[in-house]
């Protein structure tokens, strides 16, 4: 049986349980026993409930004879990983890895920019959506004159720069991670034992437990061994 022959089904189904649905009303109100007029009232309930999926099925099924091919495909999305960028003097470039997005329709790969971000968003690629979202980039971008390319198996995102300032990163959050990896400049009047210290109480505070207690050991022998030496230096 197709489609077409299926939805009248749907319709007289629906037709009959709302003439049962009519007469329990009918029922009801005549019913006298209490228990009787509960019994009714549940019925009816259930029938209500019948008639509501009933409904939602006969939707569906308008919905995949309307357009088969987009009801079968999966509505879920996921996000872009595979991804790469390098810059010119006057773009940064966002090379988006995706099997046979040169398929399908150009409309389908939707990509807004904004002077600080960019989104991207690839529908119905075998099955999936797929998303991404760069906020807060390194440096502002002429949205204007940005531009989206589509490839064999990739979208190229061209994001035009507002100067040919070179980039170090791609958001300014990578740039404030890097520099905060950084080792701080040297200062020629410290002393040597602080940045040592530093060094110590760095390792201590990401540490785990055995090089916690590792630290500690040597640190008290270290205290013990100055303290005797002092002490000999007395005499």
């Amino acid at each position: 049986m197709d489609l077409t022959e299926q939805l009248p089904c749907y319709v007289s189904n629906i037709n009959q349980l709302e003439a049962d649905l009519l007469e329990l009303g009918s029922l009801v109100e005549k019913a006298e026993r209490p228990r009787v007029k509960e019994l009714l009232k549940q019925e009816q309930k259930k029938v209500e409930k019948e008639i509501t999926i009933k409904r939602q099925q006969k939707e569906q099924q308008a919905r995949r004879q309307a357009d088969p091919v987009a009801s079968s495909k999966a509505a879920y999305t996921v996000k872009i990983t595979n991804y790469a960028w390098d810059q010119s003097e006057k773009f940064v470039k966002i090379y988006l890895t995706l099997k046979n997005v040169h398929n399908i329709p150009s409309e389908k790969v939707e990509v807004n920019f904004t002077e600080k971000s960019f989104s991207v968003l690839v529908k119905d690629l075998d099955g999936k959506n797929h998303q991404m979202n760069v906020l807060n980039l390194l440096y502002a971008i002429d949205e204007q004159n940005s531009s989206t390319k589509i490839k064999t198996d990739m979208v190229l995102i061209m994001c035009k720069k507002k100067t040919t300032k070179k980039w170090e990163c791609l958001t300014a959050v990578e740039k404030q991670s890097k520099d905060k990896d950084k080792p701080a400049p040297a200062d020629d009047n410290a002393d040597p034992s602080d940045g040592l210290m530093s060094m110590l109480k760095k390792i201590y505070t990401d540490g785990d437990d055995e090089m916690k207690r590792t630290i500690n050991k040597a640190w008290s022998e270290s205290q013990a061994k100055k303290l005797r030496d002092d002490g000999q230096m007395d005499f």
